[in-house]
C-alpha cells in the first residue's frame, strides 16, 4: 500500500509543479478565443470552464485507463510509480500543449496542426494514420461498453449470435450518430454532466473501497507473482517474480503499450482539439487539458490497485483473469450489488463518451482537410454515414471473428501510442518557431522514449514484423535517435526561416 500512496503523491504533487511549469512555458494570455471569434452555434460555442473540463475528461477517458492498468499490473507494484511519472511528464504535457496550440491557432483540428508544423509528407501520413485510429476507437468503444453492459449489467451472454448483443450495440451506435451530427452543446453539453457524476461515483467509490475493504497491495520491495491465468497482450501466460520483470518479460516496451491512456494517448490530442473551439479563455487550459489528464491517471492508478487486490485475494479465478470479469468483481465487491451496477454504468460511460467524440473528431478533421461544408445537419449526416459504415464493418469483424477483438485491441493500443509521436513533433517545432527552443526537451524526452517503445514493440510483435527482441531493441534505439535528430534539424530550420522574415 505504501508504494500506491507514494504514486498518488507523485501524481498530484507532480501535476501541481510540472503543470504550472508547462503553463508558464506556453504563456496563456487574454486574447479572444475562437469560441467567440468563430462562433457558429455548432462546433465553435463558448462554454463554461467546468463544463469544458468535464467534457474533455469524458472524451479522453475511454476503457484504456481501466483495461490497460488491469492488464499492466501483471508487472507488479512498479506500475504505481511508472503510471504517475509517465502521466505528468508525458501524457498531461502532451494533452496541454496539443490543446493550447490548436486553441491559439484558431481552434484547428490536429491534422491542420500537424500540417502547420511539419510538411506535406508527414501531414499525409498523419491524416491517414489518425483516420484509421479514430475508426478503431469508434469500433472498440462500441464493443467494450456493449459487452460490459450485456454481461455485467443485464446478465446476457454477450455472444455474437445473440440478438441482445446487437441491440445493445445498436443503441450505442445510434447515440454516437446523434452526438456526431448535432451541435456540441445540444447533446454532449447537456448529458455529460450526468455522465460525469456517474463517472466520479465509480472512480471515488472504488478508491475508497480499496481502503475500506483492505485490499492487499504489495510494495516495490515485496515479491510479486502474477496470476498464472492472467493473459498479456501477446497471449503468453506469465507467472514470475519481481526481479525478472526487466529481463525475461520486456517491461519496456510491453508495459507502455499495454497501459496506454493512463500514461499517454495520442488519441487525446484529437479530443483536446475539439474542446479548443469551446473555451472562453486560454487561462482555462491548464485545468481543462493538463489536470483532466491527471484525473485519468488517477483512474488508472485506482484500477491497477483494484486489480492487484483482486488477484492477491484469488477472486479472479472464476473469470480466468479477464479484464471485464475483474471490473465486475471489483464493482460488486466494493460497492455492493446496487452500487456496483451504478459503478459499472460509470465504466460504460467512459468509452461511450470517448467513442462519440472520436467519430465527431474524425468528421471534423475530414471536413477540414477536404473543405467539406458542414453547416447543416443533412451535410453532417451524409459525411457521418460513410464513417459509420466503416465502423460497422470493423465491429462486425471484431465480434464474429474468434480472434477479431484481440487483433483490433492490439492494433488500437499500438497505433494510439504511435499517434502521439506526431503531436510531440508538432509541439517541438512550435517551440522552435515561437522562441522557446530552450524548452524543446519537454516534448522531445517523451517523444524519443515513445518512439523507442512503439518501434521496438511493432518490430517484435506478432501483429508486426515478429523480429527477435535483440534486433527489435536496436532498431527502436536507432529510430528514437533519428526522431530526435530530424526534429531538432527541422525545428532549427523553421526557426531560422521565421527570424529571416
Amino acid at each position: 500500500m505504501t508504494t500506491f500512496i507514494i504514486g498518488l503523491v507523485i501524481l498530484f504533487g507532480g501535476a501541481a509543479l510540472y503543470g504550472k511549469f508547462c503553463e508558464k512555458v506556453f504563456g496563456p494570455d487574454d486574447r479572444e478565443t475562437p469560441a467567440y471569434s468563430k462562433q457558429d452555434g455548432v462546433d465553435y460555442i463558448p462554454m463554461r470552464g467546468w463544463k469544458n473540463g468535464l467534457i474533455n475528461l469524458l472524451n479522453i477517458a475511454g476503457t484504456g485507463p481501466i483495461f490497460g492498468p488491469i492488464q499492466g499490473i501483471l508487472f507488479g507494484p512498479i506500475a504505481f510509480i511508472t503510471i504517475p511519472i509517465g502521466n505528468i511528464i508525458g501524457g498531461a504535457m502532451h494533452d496541454y500543449f496539443s490543446g493550447m496550440i490548436c486553441l491559439r491557432d484558431g481552434g484547428t483540428q490536429m491534422p491542420t496542426m500537424i500540417r502547420r508544423y511539419s510538411n506535406k509528407g508527414v501531414y499525409t501520413v498523419y491524416q491517414v494514420f489518425c483516420s484509421l485510429l479514430l475508426l478503431l476507437v469508434g469500433a472498440v468503444f462500441i464493443y467494450t461498453p456493449g459487452d460490459i453492459a450485456a454481461t455485467q449489467v443485464f446478465g446476457f451472454d454477450g455472444k455474437a449470435t445473440s440478438v441482445s448483443t446487437w441491440v445493445i450495440y445498436g443503441v450505442i451506435f445510434a447515440y454516437y450518430l446523434i452526438a456526431t451530427v448535432f451541435p456540441i452543446d445540444a447533446i454532449i453539453g447537456k448529458i455529460y454532466p450526468v455522465f460525469g457524476a456517474i463517472l466520479l461515483f465509480s472512480a471515488l467509490g472504488v478508491f475508497i473501497g480499496l481502503f475500506a475493504k483492505g485490499y492487499p497491495l504489495l510494495d516495490l520491495w515485496d515479491e510479486w507473482v502474477a496470476p498464472a491465468a492472467y493473459v498479456m497482450q501477446d497471449g503468453a501466460k506469465a507467472a514470475f517474480s519481481y526481479q525478472d520483470y526487466f529481463t525475461a518479460n520486456h517491461f519496456i516496451p510491453i508495459f507502455f503499450i499495454t497501459v496506454a491512456c493512463g500514461i499517454l494517448s495520442g488519441f487525446h490530442s484529437t479530443q483536446t482539439a475539439i474542446i479548443s473551439r469551446t473555451m472562453k479563455s486560454e487561462k482555462q487550459g491548464r485545468m481543462t487539458f493538463y489536470n483532466m489528464m491527471v484525473l485519468e491517471g488517477f483512474i488508472a492508478m485506482v484500477w491497477a490497485a483494484a486489480a492487484m487486490g483482486v488477484y492477491n485475494l484469488g477472486m479472479q479465478e472464476a473469470n480466468a483473469g479477464l479484464a471485464t470479469g475483474t471490473v465486475g468483481i471489483v464493482c460488486r465487491d466494493v460497492l455492493g450489488n446496487v452500487g456496483g451496477i451504478v459503478a459499472l454504468l460509470g465504466i460504460i460511460v467512459l468509452p461511450i463518451t470517448s467513442g462519440d467524440t472520436a467519430l465527431r473528431g474524425l468528421r471534423l478533421s475530414i471536413s477540414e482537410a477536404f473543405h467539406i461544408d458542414q453547416s447543416s445537419n443533412a451535410k453532417r449526416l451524409s459525411l457521418s454515414a460513410v464513417i459509420f459504415a466503416l465502423v460497422a464493418v470493423i465491429l462486425v469483424f471484431a465480434k464474429t471473428n474468434p480472434n477479431g477483438f484481440n487483433i483490433l485491441w492490439r492494433y488500437f493500443a499500438w497505433s494510439n501510442q504511435t499517434l502521439s509521436l506526431f503531436a510531440f513533433l508538432a509541439i517541438s517545432v512550435w517551440m522552435f518557431e515561437n522562441g522557446k527552443s530552450k524548452f524543446v526537451w519537454i516534448p522531445l524526452i517523451p517523444g524519443a522514449f515513445y518512439c523507442f517503445v512503439t518501434v521496438t514493440f511493432i518490430m517484435n510483435a506478432k501483429i508486426g514484423f515478429h523480429i527477435p527482441w535483440a534486433i527489435a531493441y536496436l532498431i527502436g534505439a536507432c529510430a528514437a535517435a533519428a526522431y530526435v535528430g530530424v526534429i531538432v534539424w527541422y525545428g532549427k530550420k523553421r526557426s531560422a526561416r521565421v527570424l529571416a522574415k
